[in-house]
């Protein structure tokens, strides 16, 4: 089975044009990454006890960014000194990745097509933004769980299930034009509570769950609330 939902492709793919200018269409985007970045090197600090002040604390590992878009994480993970794949639904945004990568001089093996072909284990497995427009999401953890390493460290966001949420992103996000309009089907938006249980129907053991919230004094920031967006982090379980 594909996890791909033709629509949710067709709609990115439409983006990939202006996928850089972070006042484009997915100028959300480019506020939410440092973000999310922050809290993937955090846990890749904790997780394979780095000093965080080493600016290549994934040097010698390899990773793999699931619906990486045209590359706004795979980029720092690069950075980060990991060997990078990334995967995406939409051959457009694959064009525009690896046009972006080679003018910035980095090497990042970009890939279109879909998670289940895929082969190989990876030491870091990222997914940003990505289940909640997947027709199953339960077998798409399961896949994701199958290209992570033995020692490797998964690390997924999406939008949580509630009104706030519902109200950011779709009532104002989407009405408002901040967000494109189609991105989102609060139908598909997945509680904390739920993807604990996803990763542990597949084996995966979650080590922390972090909120992304939004204030008018400090925008996007981590935080203890979980009501618009978190991030999740999931590892092997051992035993």
């Amino acid at each position: 089975m594909s996890s791909i939902v033709s629509d949710e492709v067709k709609q990115f793919a439409a983006q990939a044009g202006d996928w850089w200018d972070p006042n484009g269409s997915e100028a959300v985007l480019h506020r939410l990454n440092p973000v999310r970045l922050k809290y993937v090197r955090d846990q890749i600090d904790q997780h394979w006890q780095c000093d965080e002040c080493r600016r290549t604390p994934l040097e010698g590992k390899s990773a793999l960014d699931v619906g990486c878009g045209a590359g706004l994480l795979a980029e720092p993970l690069a950075r980060l000194g990991a060997k990078v794949t990334g995967l995406d639904a939409a051959p457009e945004l694959i064009a525009v990745a690896r046009e972006h990568a080679a003018a910035q001089g980095l090497e990042i093996d970009y890939r279109a097509g879909e998670l289940s072909e895929l082969e190989g284990r990876y030491d870091l497995v990222t997914c940003m933004e990505v289940i909640e427009h997947v027709a199953e999401p339960a077998m798409f953890v399961k896949a994701l769980a199958r290209r992570l390493a033995s020692d490797g460290l998964l690390i997924l966001s999406t939008p949580n299930a509630t009104g706030w949420s519902k109200l950011l992103m779709i009532t104002l996000g989407e009405g408002l034009g901040r967000i494109p309009k189609g991105t989102h089907d609060f139908g598909k938006f997945i509680t904390p509570e739920r993807m604990k249980v996803l990763l542990a129907d597949t084996g995966l053991t979650c080590l922390d769950v972090e909120g992304i919230a939004w204030s008018p004094s400090r925008g996007l920031h981590l935080s203890d609330d979980m009501r618009l967006n978190y991030l999740v982090a999931a590892v092997r379980r051992q035993g």
